[in-house]
């Protein structure tokens, strides 16, 4: 890590404090950090551990508190002093520990306000007892000329024992500043002395140590009450009160005793020339009441100690847990033939090591390791080993099964992140043009393929990402056709199951000097070239604004020409197509692409402003611009307007005093704006791409945390040119800082840990860089603190710099030659190089106007706006912004400024030196958060020439590189040194059964080394010490033991599998065999109610046939007792017709048979009423009751009802039916009557499709009444037997119904889905029958108008058709009282009227059956039986034959209901159903 240098002390020198400490519970919260309980995993001690961070801003008060700390803790009163460890922990921060003696008896504070709280209150030899002790402390302090400046009570802790120790010394020796932020935040103001405050204030004021015993005496006081004085107001608020008011005193200074109270009031004299020191107090008479008291004092402390802690909470113990991440380096590697591994040679030195090199890299082995390090060769040409082929070989390969490669590197990075759950880096070096951005392209591809991203999209992506940033991040230098001129931290985001999610790219110190100037034989950066060769060709210079015979300022160069060079360049225009394919995969939008061509263009235009000096009368120092239309591309470009820009450039605004003065530039200082903006823009657009980037492949996690990450480490390697300036020297700087990070993982921390744990290895001497590094970083002498410094004076030259270099370091690395006026030499880790100082303090400012900022966000284009608007970063780079879309950030309105320019840099002005100290801050941190891998790049010459080797250019590297003492180190040490719980946890089942807990000895780990079969290891005293190849033999054995339980497990799996089936199987089996016996239980229920519902139906049939039989015969009886009384009028009749002739004779014979037809007719007519209407009182009888008891839905509208009304629409509209229908009805009708059985078919029919089911009994008795009330006799008679026969049908359905209830629901059920089948056919044979029903009426009219005509005119035919009339049982109202033709003619009439009348009997029974359906279905109830009425009734048919024939008004006023719900049409179907069953079946002959 970067070292974080002080005065007098260096953090990274700290060792890890997760090796010997592990934190147990939170004690506290301070200011910078939380104090923890922790446990020394080496004794079982106890510690308290203060953790500090971040430490970047606060390591004053840390260097403060160690020296205190290591100085002056053997005191018996200053707290124990146990060490400082610094742990690097990428994620959460860096962090500084303090351990320090637990003091578990709490505070004094705590102690006084327990005892407070249960109602008493410390003793004052208690309190003496404490003071004395503090005061002790602080002479300790004192006499060694510090200051402690924060005493209080709870900076007082107690031990269990007894002990009374000061603590935290955070401020202790800082006599000029007091901290009143961190004194504010933990509440330190009640105890600040009034000379403290008033300095704090910026008073003339100073102090001395008896500030100490100021705040002594308010904790004096705390100890008396519980709290400070004033603690009741604000901090700021007491601040402003101490100096102000009265020395303070005790709440109840009555309570206390006089010596007590004048102890306080001496430490609390306001004056502190005439307070009293330590020494004094401690001969105060308070202070000296406990000489010879100590120990039973100390005693009774010890019980108050005690009963406080049972009070509060106890101790929380819990078990060992390791929170280390060294040791835990599982990295596959095992014995290497010789060539392979330069740590297995027998004999070790320079020329052993390149002749190795050599004679490999002669047979195209670029590759070799030196233990777990590989060395890469540039071999300068391309090669066939990165195929696919070459891929799959080494994925998950043991490290000996193939020869050393680069995918061998990420492979073992990657099994290393999946294994173990933890982060990777692989650190890439070398000097420029050893082939490092090659090496991070193949270990990208081979951790895409290993990743298996879900798509091929973004594998596609992530491949592309370093050929686009490359394009504007790379440029042509002389020693390098593709050098890195910035920094690339390359992570890749994977799951933690090892599928890539994502990437994410850093970047660092980009190199914007480029963009203005490049050195003799160098190029601009790539970009521009690819730009101006594709836009050519696109024939889009002009859109551009660019020149097509003009090279730019900008990319001019004495051996680049624009034509054959540039835009006549094949390879420029190829790499063009690759970039914009490259935005487009990676996701940019078009108008981005257009945003970033035009930004691009626009600072090639502006190189070609040129500036002239303008001569004035006052004064000449002024500029203008002689090339206006070079001024209008750029602002054309950057949409902003002209004149502003030529204004910003030629001008700058100062304010003074509130006002504004305009001041002109001259001609240097309006180029220097110029270039200063071109750079700008470069360098924020560089990092608005990257930010683009990382948003478009950021991965679709709820958080990072939960992802495991791979970083790849790509950064410019050691230059040396003939001329090196500013921007060479933070590249070595740069990578001396990665040199030292190498040599801290490989070297230092390694021996280290052999002196720790006692283990016997020999020290490798190595070339420690630590020194070169304060040399740079030092504050505040060092390099680039120098250079700030110089930087902020105005006056400040190149020259001057050089000279305050060589006046303050005093080191062997620098040296300054003679008669070098701006020269300075450094002795780098890779060699010695001479920097020229001209210009480091322009290019350190890099100051961007604030004219030039202000006219840039008034911009119309959205990309400009955005890269002056977002703020920077500490690391020089443009902020991210969140959102994936270039519409994401609000753009301010033009005309608005609504902060200063300067606010989206920093707070204040930022130096180039300043971000690069960041930028190396920032890139550490990433690097030390994983397990390091290291790839070292060599250049074998400087010709960039194939198959040559360099021997002296490959040593120098190797010397600098250490490379042979990392060989030596590899071969000699243990590169593996895990803790004694992690090598148990990891690879116990190689020794023990999986169900063991082995104890955590040296033993057992010894045992599973044995039982491997392991040798050259050594045993530490926490931890085990292994070889570079011990470690993959390990893994190995612990792979195939896992792959044997695995396969157990599976083949147990698979078993417990086929069983758990099996069962499953039968228990399917048994539920099957419960719901057929269900279902067959169901389905002989539903048959025998079946078969019962048959046999009800049967029973009812036969008693209405049998009703229907009996009725005839009555109704022959009457009639034959009619015709006996008219016998003897029939013979007198006779006689007076024997003397018409015997034609008349014939015919009357003749037509006798047609009268008997025709009585025959009537009298079935009369049955088929009679047997209908009863049928229907019937089912209305039997519906009723089974409506009471269903609980069915579908019957709580009757359905009956609903078919009533459909058939009587049917028979409505066949009554309105014209003259022509009746006639063809009526034919119809006569076919139907031929013989008996068409008339019982007719009957059938009748009953069962057209027949009405009125609800109200009295209409059923109305058609009754029409047929049989020819004598009033066989009406009585009749009714008495229906009522009978009602009454035996009633008593048999109800038993029926109480016996089953379910019937109707039975038979729903079964012909619920034959219904929709036969609707169709019910409907056509509803209207057949009722066209049937209604005509017979018609046909017998029809006939009796037909007599009546013949009657008229033939009075000899009218005795005959008097003989064929008379036997019908129709025209039996009136006896006959005269033969003659007249009476005749009368009897015929009335015959005719009382024809007319039943047919309009009907009609009004009809419409009386749809009135009172109406009325059912507006009050929803059913309409109650009624008796019947056959006196009114038979008045009634009275005066409708009486009056004359009117048309019929409609039926209804209402549409007829429909039947719109299954349930409906269900039960429609159930009544009518069962009736066309018995339709269907023979009728039995009666």
């Amino acid at each position: 890590m970067f070292p974080q240098s002080g005065k007098s002390i260096v953090f990274d020198n700290f060792p890890d404090p997760t090796d010997t400490w592990e934190i147990i519970e939170t004690i506290g919260k301070g200011t910078y950090g939380k104090v923890y309980k922790v446990l020394n995993k080496t004794d079982g001690s106890k510690a308290a551990v203060k953790i500090l961070d971040p430490i970047h801003d606060i390591d004053e008060e840390i260097e403060a508190e160690y020296n205190i700390l290591k100085a002056l803790s053997d005191h018996s009163n200053v707290v124990k002093f146990y060490g400082m460890y610094y742990k690097k922990d990428i994620k959460c921060g860096d962090q500084l520990w303090l351990v320090l003696e637990l003091c578990n008896g709490g505070s004094v504070t705590d102690l006084a306000k327990g005892m407070l709280r249960r109602g008493d209150r410390m003793d004052e030899a208690i309190i003496a007892y404490i003071l004395h002790e503090a005061l002790m402390g602080l002479q300790h302090l004192h006499i060694n000329k510090t200051i402690h400046r924060d005493v209080k009570g709870n900076n007082i802790l107690l031990t269990t024992q007894g002990g009374i120790k000061l603590v935290d010394f955070g401020v202790s020796a800082q006599l000029t500043n007091t901290r009143l932020r961190r004194n504010t935040s933990v509440g330190t103001p009640f105890w600040m002395a009034p000379e403290v405050i008033a300095c704090e204030q910026q008073l003339d004021s100073t102090y001395d140590a008896r500030c100490d015993v100021w705040s002594l005496g308010i904790t004096a006081i705390e100890l008396g009450d519980g709290d400070p004085p004033l603690s009741d107001l604000h901090p700021m608020r007491a601040l402003f009160k101490i100096p102000r008011n009265p020395p303070p005193t005790l709440h109840q200074p009555e309570l206390w005793s006089d010596d007590f109270n004048d102890f306080i009031c001496k430490c609390l004299i306001k004056d502190f020339e005439l307070r009293p020191n330590v020494l004094d107090l401690l001969q105060h008479v308070f202070i000296k009441q406990i000489v010879g008291k100590e120990k039973i004092l100390q005693k009774q402390l010890i019980e108050l100690i005690d009963l406080n802690q049972q009070i509060g909470v106890t101790e929380k113990t819990r078990h060992e847990r390791i929170h280390t991440k060294k040791g835990s380096h599982m990295k596959t590697q095992s014995d290497v033939d010789e060539v392979d591994d330069l740590a297995t040679l027998e004999y070790l030195d320079e020329n052993t090591v390149t002749e190795q090199l050599q004679s490999r890299y002669g047979r195209d082995q670029i590759y070799t390791y030196v233990g777990d390090i590989l060395i890469a060769v540039n071999p300068f040409h391309k090669m066939e080993i990165y195929t696919p082929e070459y891929t799959k070989m080494y994925i998950g390969a043991k490290r000996t099964a193939n020869p050393p490669h680069i995918f061998a590197v990420a492979d073992i990075a990657y099994q290393s992140m999946v294994s173990y759950n933890a982060d990777q880096c692989i650190v890439i070096s070398g000097e420029s043009g050893a082939g490092k951005t090659e090496s991070a392209h193949l270990l990208v591809q081979q951790l895409t393929v290993l990743g298996k991203a879900n798509n091929r999209t973004l594998q596609e992506k992530i491949l592309l990402v370093n050929s686009l940033v490359e394009a504007f991040g790379n440029a042509c230098t002389v020693i390098n056709d593709n050098s890195s001129r910035f920094g690339k931290y390359l992570e890749m985001k994977f799951t933690c199951g090892g599928t890539v999610v994502g990437a994410q790219i850093s970047e660092y110190l980009l190199e914007k000097s480029r963009v203005i100037h490049q050195a003799v034989g160098e190029r601009n950066f790539h970009i521009f070239y690819y730009i101006y060769a594709g836009l050519a060709d696109r024939k889009k210079l002009a859109h551009y604004k660019l020149s097509d015979s003009k090279t730019p300022k900008y990319l001019c160069n004495e051996h680049i020409k624009l034509g054959p060079d540039i835009v006549s360049n094949t390879f420029y225009k190829e790499q063009f197509d690759a970039v914009e394919q490259c935005f487009k995969v990676i996701g940019f939008t078009l108008e981005e692409l257009g945003s970033v061509y035009s930004t691009l263009a626009a600072i090639l235009n502006s190189g070609d402003i040129e500036f002239s000096a303008v001569a004035s009368e006052h004064q000449t120092d002024k500029s203008g611009i002689s090339n206006i239309s070079v001024l209008e591309n750029v602002a054309s470009l950057l949409c902003i307007r002209s004149d502003e820009l030529q204004e910003a450039l030629t001008s700058h605004c100062v304010v003074a005093r509130g006002e504004t003065i305009v001041r002109p530039n001259t001609v240097e200082k309006a180029v220097e704006v110029r270039d200063a903006m071109g750079k700008a823009l470069y360098g924020r657009l560089f990092s608005w791409i990257v930010n683009r980037i990382n948003s478009l492949l950021r991965p679709d996690m709820p958080s990072p945390s939960f992802g495991l990450n791979i970083g790849i480490l790509d950064i410019f390697g050691f230059e040396n040119f003939k001329k090196n300036s500013f921007e060479q020297l933070c590249i070595n700087i740069a990578n001396e800082q990665i040199q030292f990070y190498f040599n801290q993982h490989i070297f230092a921390w390694e021996q280290d840990e052999y002196l720790n744990e006692e283990v016997d290895a020999r020290m490798i001497e190595y070339e420690d860089n630590r020194p070169l590094l304060d040399l740079f970083l030092q504050k505040p002498m060092g390099m680039l603190s120098l250079l700030d410094e110089e930087s902020r004076f105005p006056q400040g030259t190149d020259q001057t710099l050089v000279e305050k270099f060589e006046d303050n370091l005093k080191t062997k690395s620098f040296w300054r030659p003679k008669r070098v006026d701006l020269g300075f030499g450094i002795h780098h880790y890779a060699g010695k190089v001479m920097y020229n100082a001209a210009g480091f303090l322009a290019k350190n400012r890099d100051m961007l106007p604030a004219d030039i900022v202000l006219l840039l966000r008034s911009s119309e284009n959205e990309l400009v706006r955005k890269l002056v608007t977002h703020p920077l970063t500490k690391t020089g780079n443009l902020a991210h912004t969140k959102g994936k879309g270039i519409n994401t950030m609000r753009s301010p309105e033009q005309g608005d400024t609504p902060y200063h320019p300067r606010e989206t840099t920093n707070m204040r002005t930022q130096t180039v030196a300043s971000y690069f100290r960041y930028s190396l801050m920032d890139l550490l941190s990433k690097m030390v958060a994983g397990q390091p891998h290291f790839v070292r790049c060599i250049k074998p010459n400087n010709d960039r020439q194939a198959n040559k080797f360099d021997r002296e250019k490959v040593l120098v590297q190797l010397r600098y590189t250490g490379v042979l003492e990392t060989a030596k180190i590899r071969r000699q040490g243990y590169s593996h040194r895990i803790l004694f719980a992690n090598f148990i946890k990891r690879y116990y089942i190689l020794a023990f059964h999986a169900h063991e807990e082995p104890a955590v000895t040296q033993e057992t780990c010894a045992a599973i080394l044995e039982k491997a079969k392991l040798e050259n290891w050594a045993m530490g005293k926490t931890k085990v010490f292994l070889k570079y190849y011990h470690v993959e033999h390990l893994n190995l054995m612990v792979q195939q033991a896992t792959q044997r339980i695995i396969l157990l497990q599976a083949y147990v799996r698979g078993w417990l599998g086929a069983k758990r089936y099996q069962r499953i199987l039968k228990e399917r089996e048994q539920s099957a065999l419960v719901l057929q016996s269900v279902c067959r239980g169901y389905l002989a229920k539903k048959k025998y109610k079946e078969m019962v519902d048959e046999k009800n139906k049967a029973a009812t049939k036969i008693q209405a046939r049998y009703r229907g039989h009996k009725e005839r015969k009555s109704f022959k009886r009457n009639c034959t007792c009619h015709l006996s009384s008219e016998e003897k009028e029939k013979e007198k009749a006779e006689k007076a017709l024997k003397e018409k002739p015997e034609k008349s004779t014939n015919d009357e014979n003749v037509s006798t048979p047609d009268n008997e037809a025709k009585n025959e007719e009537e009298e079935t007519k009369a049955a088929v009423v009679l047997q209908s209407n009863y049928r229907g009182y019937k089912e209305r009888k039997k519906f009723k009751e089974r409506k009471k008891t269903m609980a069915g839905a579908e019957l709580e509208i009757p359905p009956d009802t609903v078919a009533e009304e459909e058939q009587e629409k049917v028979g409505e509209e066949s009554t309105n039916k014209g003259e022509e229908e009746r006639d063809k009805a009526a034919d119809k009708q006569e076919e139907n009557e031929e013989d008996e059985e068409s008339t019982y078919e007719a009957e059938d029919n009748d009953d069962s499709d057209h027949t009405q089911v009125p609800e109200d009994d009295e209409h059923t008795e109305v058609a009754d009444e029409v047929v049989i009330a020819d004598t009033p006799a066989a009406g009585k008679e009749g009714q008495e037997e229906d009522k009978k026969g009602e009454d035996g049908q009633e008593n048999v359905a109800e038993k029926e119904k109480e016996e089953e209830v379910l019937d109707v629901t039975d038979v729903v059920i079964e012909h619920k889905e034959e219904a929709d089948a036969e609707k169709e056919r019910l409907e056509e044979e509803q209207a057949a029958v009722k066209i049937q029903s209604n005509f017979r009426g018609y046909k017998d009219r029809k006939n009796l108008k037909a007599n009546k005509q013949t009657a008229e005119k033939e009075a000899e035919q009218l005795q005959t058709f008097s003989k064929q009339v008379i036997p019908s049982r129709h025209i039996l109202l009136h006896p006959v009282t005269s033969p003659t033709c007249h009476f005749f003619l009368i009897h015929t009439l009335f015959l005719s009227n009382l024809f007319q009348q039943i047919a309009k009997t009907s009609q009004e029974f009809v419409a009386l059956q749809q009135k009172l359906n109406e009325i059912i279905q507006s009050k929803g109830s059913m309409v109650s039986d009624h008796t019947f009425q056959h006196n009114n009734v038979f008045n009634c048919l009275c005066c409708f034959a009486a009056d004359k024939r009117l048309s019929r008004t409609p039926r209804r006023t209402q549409q007829p209901k429909t039947l719109n719900t299954p349930e409906d049409s269900t039960y429609y179907n159930l009544i009518h159903r069962s009736v066309q069953d018995d339709k269907r079946k023979p009728r039995k002959q009666e």
